[in-house]
């Protein structure tokens, strides 16, 4: 057995700055090409050894309202697939896993997905490190689209469903306004959504590659592009007030991160930012943040 310990691990959330959504394929996903940039706002997962059956995940905690506390979570699957991956099942250690979020849930920010990454840097840590990091990310490509970026981070281009990533040249700090909603949208509604209302896909984000190469957050601000938002304003129509708003109070855009409802809106510095914040405020939770941040990491390390 190993000796009761406690590891630690955060990781970020995400935005899209350009999401274009393709064809639905036959295994019930989209084609994506989408350009993933983390930000600085994360969750922390801890596991914490306890008495139990090798391997056995004894119960998992998290004070935020609307987080399954089963099997269900990414962050529990997650550290069983660490477990089932092991080389010495015998000697695995039983844990109960606690999460602490500050990325919203079912917000459109990757937070379960952030949570998943974090565990399997947990999980593998705490077993010793039998896992390299390519078999980290392909566990993480197992448990869903937005894992394997949120254990990476940084910047890059995800295909596919999002899971294969391409590092993309980052040169600026940008900085962000996020407005958060009371209530989640189901990514899964806001896809069907989509197809529904039908959309001309925008798969090309060449001219945004190259805006983030040249670091110049205006000619980014121009570029930022999510096929999904008009399928999230129709399952929740208040986004069209949020975003009017933020670019209002001086923005240089907004846009819904992901599947939303989250908006996030770039500004032009740190003082544009918080000049933003303050007047979003009046009507609705917000976050000043910057991107890029770095991928999953333990504490300590």
């Amino acid at each position: 057995m190993y000796p009761p310990t406690t590891v630690t691990a955060y990781a970020h959330g995400k935005i899209n700055l350009h999401l274009g959504v393709g064809s639905l394929r036959s295994d019930g996903y989209h084609d994506l090409v989408t350009i993933f940039q983390s930000v600085d706002r994360h969750d922390v997962v801890t596991l914490e050894v306890m008495d139990g059956l090798p391997g056995e995940i004894l119960e998992l905690t998290c004070a935020t309202r609307g987080v399954p506390t089963d099997e269900t979570n990414l962050a529990w699957r997650a550290v069983a697939a660490v477990f089932a991956a092991a080389p010495d099942p015998a000697a695995l250690p039983a844990v109960c896993i606690d999460i602490t979020k500050k990325i919203p849930t079912a917000g459109g920010m990757a937070g379960g997905s952030a949570d998943a990454a974090a565990a399997l840097l947990a999980a593998n840590h705490l077993i010793g490190a039998p896992l390299t990091k390519e078999e980290l990310l392909k566990l993480a490509a197992d448990l869903g689209s937005d894992v394997p970026f949120t254990l990476l981070g940084g910047t890059a281009i995800g295909t596919g469903r999002g899971e294969n990533l391409t590092t993309v040249l980052n040169r600026a700090t940008l900085h962000w306004v996020l407005a958060f909603s009371s209530a989640g949208l189901s990514t899964p509604d806001v896809f069907r959504t989509l197809d529904n209302l039908g959309h001309t896909p925008h798969l090309d984000s060449t001219e945004l590659q190259q805006a983030l190469a040249a670091g110049n957050p205006e000619t980014i601000a121009g570029l930022l592009h999510n096929d999904l938002q008009p399928a999230a304003i129709s399952l929740q129509p208040e986004i069209r007030t949020t975003l009017r708003l933020g670019e209002e109070a001086g923005a240089l855009a907004g846009i819904v991160s992901g599947s939303g409802p989250t908006c996030a809106f770039l500004c032009a510095d740190a003082q544009s930012a918080q000049e933003v914040a303050a007047e979003l405020s009046l009507h609705s939770a917000v976050a000043v943040t910057t991107s890029p941040a770095k991928g999953a990491y333990l504490e300590g390390h």
